[in-house]
């Protein structure tokens, strides 16, 4: 789920502040393209900036400087905080490159980046409101468990005013994002299914705990998006058995 969303309807929010510009998105999947995906749109947010500077004269063009930030709230084990790179995009790898971009993603799933929760209310607040859908969703329909959480927490006093004033549209937009996120977790079931299947195949627990160390390995190295590419794509996770294990 998305707060910008719910708040404006846009997957990311942009602004100048000081001498920087700050780009934030809040994220309920993980993507490795997200490097690339905000270079394209601080290019575009640049070229606007500059459209009246001298470009090709003597005088330095000043710029903010960038920030690039991810809130990352879905379902799938993440780190506190990790740094996704552009570089990491390149197919032949560098010690040092003439291009990278930064993005920094953190966990705002309750009980993650407590200092960070605390110091900005709202995320901590919004987290709150996330972990009571989820809640509630295990045990009544989703549209009584979504208006369970909306009312519950306008009277606990969590997004009070925003939820007080868009009750309805905060509703709809939960139902869509949640959906989609059940759709990924039926996803992701399936793969492991399949998964387990090739473990028996290969001699039961031998091909269970090769699969499991090399998923365990993709997420100490903060690879954790690709781990349902490794249970769909058979080639994939072989190229990686021979990595992880024959190297």
């Amino acid at each position: 789920m998305k707060y910008t969303e719910i708040m404006n309807y846009k997957n990311d929010v942009s602004f100048v502040f000081g001498y920087e510009l700050m780009l934030y998105e809040h994220q309920s999947t993980m993507n490795p393209n997200m490097p690339l995906r905000n270079l394209i749109y601080v290019a575009k947010v640049l070229q606007g900036r500059v459209k009246d500077e001298k470009l090709y004269g003597k005088t330095l063009v000043r710029l903010p400087v960038p920030r690039f930030v991810v809130f990352y709230n879905g379902i799938d084990f993440q780190p506190e905080k990790q740094e996704l790179r552009l570089s990491d995009a390149f197919e032949k790898k560098q010690e040092e490159t003439e291009l990278e971009l930064k993005v920094t993603v953190y966990n705002i799933n309750e009980g993650n980046n407590r200092e960070l929760m605390e110091a900005y209310h709202l995320l901590k607040e919004y987290a709150q409101y996330v972990e009571l859908v989820r809640k509630y969703t295990k045990g009544q329909p989703f549209r009584e468990a979504v208006e369970r959480a909306v009312d519950e927490c306008i009277k606990g006093g969590i997004l009070k005013e925003f939820l007080s004033k868009n009750r309805a549209e905060a509703i709809e937009v939960c139902i869509f994002e949640f959906d989609e996120e059940k759709y990924i977790a039926s996803e992701r079931e399936d793969a492991y299914k399949n998964g387990f299947e090739e473990g028996r195949e290969e001699g039961c627990a031998e091909g269970q705990n090769r699969l499991l160390r090399l998923q365990k390995f993709l997420i100490d190295t903060g690879r954790a998006n690709e781990l349902i590419r490794v249970i769909d794509d058979q080639a994939y996770r072989e190229q990686l058995y021979q990595v992880l294990f024959e190297s």
